[in-house]
This record gives structure tokens, C-alpha cells and sequence, in this order.
């Protein structure tokens, strides 16, 4: 089974080792115990957005950054796991994507603009 606070702590932990940082200095700036820190990076404790926000903070490192990291060793372990099961992972869907073309904006001429959206995400009304 695939924990996600496990692979939320190693991507802590190889940010933090990255940057050649001590889990004393890290916790300090974050305002968290070490010891806390310390579950956390070892996938004992779940972290709340809060504490994730500031180890980030402390970090110097995006959210998002991190989400997408942790995203992607989840992917890897899924189709490690699936491997091992012989179990077919299937394909991510995405959505289609339509062009829409703006040419006015509540009745203002504008320059004309190209967007692409899911279909489903876009109402066109016509003037």
C-alpha cells in the first residue's frame, strides 16, 4: 500500500538535504518542533496544510513544487505496485481541449484571442 505521507516525507527530506540543511535549522524556521519535523520527514506523522506551508516557507520551495514532486514518486510507486500485481494501469484521461475566439468583450472591440478549454468548461454565447 502506497502511503502518502511516507513519499510527502522523503520529498521534504531530499528538499531539505538538497540544500545541505539541518532538520534543527529547517524546524527553527518553520516554527515547528524538531522532533515533529523529524515524523513528518519519516512519514510517521500526517502534516497539516498549515505546517506544510511553512516548512515550505522555510524551505524556500512552492507548494506546488513539492505537491508535483510528491506527485510524480506517486505515480512511479503506482506502477511499481502495478507491476508487481501484473495489474493494466490506465491511461490518464484528458479532457479535449476546444479553440474559442474572442473578438469582443461585452460588446468592446478587442484583439482577437485564442483560448483553449475543455469543452465543457466554456459557454459561448453569441451577440
Amino acid at each position: 500500500m502506497i502511503l502518502l505521507r511516507r513519499l510527502l516525507g522523503d520529498v521534504l527530506r531530499r528538499q531539505r538535504q538538497r540544500q545541505g540543511r539541518t532538520l534543527r535549522e529547517v524546524s527553527s524556521s518553520a516554527r515547528v518542533s524538531l522532533g515533529y519535523l523529524s515524523e513528518v520527514e519519516r512519514g510517521q506523522k500526517e502534516a497539516s496544510s498549515e505546517l506544510l506551508s511553512a516548512i515550505c516557507d522555510a524551505l524556500d520551495v512552492r507548494m506546488s513544487e513539492l505537491m508535483r514532486e510528491v506527485s510524480d514518486e506517486l505515480s512511479l510507486a503506482e506502477l511499481a505496485e502495478s507491476a508487481a500485481s501484473s495489474e493494466p494501469v490506465p491511461a490518464p484521461v484528458r479532457p479535449m481541449l476546444n479553440s474559442v475566439s474572442v473578438t469582443s468583450v461585452a460588446g468592446v472591440p478587442t484583439e482577437r484571442v485564442t483560448i483553449k478549454a475543455p469543452a465543457e468548461a466554456v459557454d459561448v454565447v453569441a451577440a
